[in-house]
């Protein structure tokens, strides 16, 4: 994925270091693709050409490349559109995308997530969520949160490990267990939404990681099972959780918390994803590392075990670099919806031509699906990772979803 003929500003070379992973797998750059949402798959969650033109079109972004959340049963789902791996129904069209996204040598993760308590879809389809503890919430309407069951508990446990199976048979190089932006693992380890007076409960840090580490255990146990000694076994995570003014757990516990997952899989990297804006620069609110960068001490922490990703806000080359000072690895995500050449045009040290606006004649060229702007839009806001124009052009084609539209334009 590195050119011999490299052109790049000689500042950008750490960019272009190729890095080993722990299973000894080694990667030509610093680049990964973040997940982000596309709703490409079907309203069943079936992977679509739309979905696997897209990530084609994205083959060169970065070496690592992760997939959008897939969920791993119905009462999961993230995104309305989303893809499903919850049986073996899925592995076909999982085996496609996975082909579109190695295509030029990346290799190819599927996120396994399950929303928990923020599942829209299965409020909407089932009018039900399921999470940590029984609650009373009024958005996005007025409805009641199912504690989870120990059997339902251990029901979900075993979903993880099937995914895990079906993404294997399916020809990705491995999954990543998303522990970050409120998804089920996080909910049980933060003290906001767990309230749990079993062994899963709050009462200690054990306890509140209890949930995630069986999972992990769960995920490995089915890699060493199938023999897939080169799968890579990703973890994402938020490492700090506010709200407001309040911390529901510090960095100090995160930590903790993945030192007791690496006990008990062979984790391949760590990914740091939070919500905000330019999350790299995230100082620590609470602790005895107050003030202090949270990538820091979580790179600090890490020490070398495995490559940390650094994520949020990294729209340039320079950002990229100031990033690197606190990590392994760079994740972007919006930055590829509109500049799938990024790293390609900074490694030819034509940066000048990177562009992270949108026109309407451009987005067949990106191969963008049309339902793309559904969720799109918010995110990129909430992120502001590409420019207010290039949001507001993305706004003006929220509702516009048929090809018809598009080609009007041309």
């Amino acid at each position: 994925m590195t050119s011999s003929n490299a052109k790049y500003n000689p500042k950008y070379a750490p960019l272009f270091e190729p890095i080993t992973f722990p299973n000894g797998q080694t990667l030509a750059n610093r680049f990964s693709l973040n997940p982000i949402t596309t709703n490409a798959s079907s309203l069943e969650g079936f992977v679509t050409e739309e979905e696997t033109n897209y990530a084609a079109r994205r083959g060169k972004t970065a070496p690592l490349q992760i997939t959008t959340a897939a969920y791993i049963e119905d009462y999961g789902q993230l995104f309305e559109y989303g893809p499903s791996v919850r049986d073996d129904r899925f592995i076909y069209g999982l085996s496609k995308l996975a082909e579109a996204m190695k295509k030029d040598g990346a290799k190819a993760i599927l996120q396994l997530a399950h929303a928990g308590r923020f599942s829209k879809i299965s409020l909407k389809d089932y009018g039900v969520v399921y999470g940590p503890s029984e609650m009373h919430l009024n958005t996005p309407v007025e409805h009641s949160v199912l504690e989870m069951s120990k059997r339902k508990i251990e029901h979900v446990i075993e979903q993880y490990a099937e995914a895990t199976r079906r993404a294997i048979k399916a020809g990705f190089d491995g999954v990543e267990i998303s522990n970050a932006q409120r998804l089920l693992p996080q909910q049980f380890f933060s003290p906001f939404s767990n309230e749990r007076t079993d062994e899963y409960g709050p009462q200690s840090l054990e306890n509140r990681a209890r949930f995630g580490v069986e999972i992990m255990a769960a995920v490995q146990r089915v890699i060493d099972e199938e023999g897939a000694k080169d799968f890579i076994l990703g973890f994402r995570g938020t490492p700090e959780e506010t709200r407001g003014q309040e911390v529901g757990y510090t960095v100090d516990d995160f930590n903790k918390y993945f030192d007791m997952m690496m006990e008990v899989s062979n984790i391949g990297y760590y990914a740091i994803a939070s919500w905000g804006r330019d999350i790299y620069k995230n100082t620590v609110r609470a602790g005895e590392h107050e003030g202090e960068l949270v990538n820091k001490v979580v790179y600090d922490h890490v020490n070398k075990r495995v490559p940390v990703i650094a994520t949020g806000g990294i729209n340039n080359a320079d950002k990229a670099l100031e990033a690197l000072e606190n990590a392994d690895m760079i994740g972007m995500s919006s930055v590829f919806v509109t500049e799938p050449d990024f790293v390609e045009k900074l490694e030819a040290g034509r940066e000048d031509e990177i562009d992270l606006g949108i026109s309407l004649e451009e987005v067949d060229d990106l191969a963008i699906p049309h339902r793309a702007f559904k969720d799109l839009v918010e995110f990129m806001d909430f992120g502001g990772s590409l420019p207010e124009e290039t949001r507001d052009k993305f706004r003006e084609m929220t509702n516009q979803t048929s090809t018809s539209y598009f080609k009007e334009f041309k």
